[in-house]
């Protein structure tokens, strides 16, 4: 058996979602979600070379053997959006094998450990900040409506959901910095601290205090100003507050000063990036994305926290696809808290996907069909192309 072909799907408008399928000439095809839509055209590209170099023309059953030539291969440009290039691929090779051998990836890493995995619901409120109208829901004008779409959650099941720092209003925001808003001195003004009480007391009030709430403020704060963040929403129980460091000492004196479990890591590829934070103690969670990274790399870093008595919850803002292979590392993992799920997000993404995984009582089912357990719908991928 060998692969024939290489196609990127870019799907969405906006921050699209990326997908590669790997076609063999016994005619199985394997698909990966990968990376992240920011880079809609730097990432496909880099993939298609990858797979001209290493994929194309090869046995795709190797899948570690491929994955690790390609690493060794772009070492003078290691992680970042190379590994995100990387893990396309070998995400599209693991669904390969599972369905060449008749069973899911998670039974090739010694799973499952479960049958069914804890999720949240994410970026609650996020999305409907940033465009209520193209999803069809009510617009975010005050913290009453942001309280509403906490009682949402728990209407729908779920037992736990996640937020970031939202502004209501007309139209509302996000707290953001980069490619979603403008660059601020990560800053935690007195205003801003005030703000973030005001909007997870409303949450809290709204969902009682058997709710699980994590609050992620990404990479906008320095430690220091994230630890007063930190201990001003130190009434409101969080369930973690959640951020993004490159310095594992500088998060080891956030961790040390929270009144709350830290939990950060989706910035991070491969173990060797993740050691230092497990030494330093930097993190009571560890956020392990595989699409950034692929699953072997992710597996590895789940086995290396496990060996430091750490839990890990992946790391999953994408399609369903992510959902599916993200699913398979926590039946293939024996230390997970609870795992990230996008409930609100493009309208048409129950399109692209076979079968819809579904959230019932905050849980979902352990995949038990080959390879994902699900396959991209091509069709729908091409009819909802990013267009630019």
């Amino acid at each position: 058996m060998k692969v024939t072909e290489v196609e990127v799907f870019v799907v969405g408008q906006g921050r699209p979602w990326l997908y590669c399928a790997a076609r063999t000439d016994d005619g199985i095809t394997g698909y990966g979600e990968f990376g992240t839509g920011e880079f809609p055209r730097g990432l496909p590209g880099l993939l298609e070379d990858l797979a001209q170099g290493f994929v194309i023309g090869k046995d795709p059953t190797p899948v570690d053997k491929i994955a690790l030539d390609m690493y060794r291969a772009t070492r003078q440009s290691s992680y970042g959006a190379t590994q995100m290039a990387i893990a396309g691929l070998e995400l599209a090779l693991w669904d390969i094998k599972g369905k060449v051998l008749g069973v899911p990836v998670h039974t090739l890493f010694g799973g499952p450990f479960r049958e069914k995995q804890r999720v949240y619901f994410s970026h609650l409120g996020t999305y409907r900040a940033r465009g209520a109208e193209r999803m069809g829901k009510p617009p975010l004008r005050t913290m009453n409506d942001l309280a509403d779409c906490a009682r949402e959650a728990v209407e729908l099941g779920y037992t736990a959901f996640k937020t970031n720092l939202i502004f209501p209003g007309d139209p509302a925001s996000v707290i953001a910095q980069g490619f979603r808003g403008p660059v601020h001195d990560q800053t935690a003004t007195t205003e801003l601290i005030r703000h973030a009480e005001a909007q997870i007391g409303a949450m809290r009030d709204a969902v009682g205090p058997d709710i699980d709430i994590c609050l992620d403020i990404n990479f906008n704060f320095k430690p220091q100003e994230a630890i007063r963040l930190a201990r001003a929403l130190e009434p409101f129980d969080l369930y973690w507050l959640e951020i993004d460091d490159q310095n594992p000492r500088a998060l080891a004196t956030l961790r040390a000063a929270a009144p709350m479990p830290i939990c950060s890591g989706e910035q991070l590829q491969t173990p060797r990036q993740y050691h230092p934070f497990f030494e330093h103690r930097s993190m009571d969670v560890v956020k392990v994305d595989v699409q950034y990274q692929g699953f072997s790399a992710s597996k590895k870093v789940a086995d290396l926290a496990e060996t430091y008595e750490l839990n890990i919850a992946p790391h999953n803002f994408n399609s369903h696809l992510a959902t599916y292979q993200s699913l398979n590392l926590t039946a293939a993992s024996s230390n997970v808290r609870i795992m990230e799920s996008d409930v609100d997000a493009a309208p048409y993404r129950d399109e692209l996907i076979t079968k819809i995984p579904e959230a019932v009582n905050g849980y979902m089912e352990i995949p038990t069909a080959p390879g994902w357990g699900a396959d991209l719908d091509e069709d729908a991928a091409r009819r909802h192309a990013w267009s630019g």
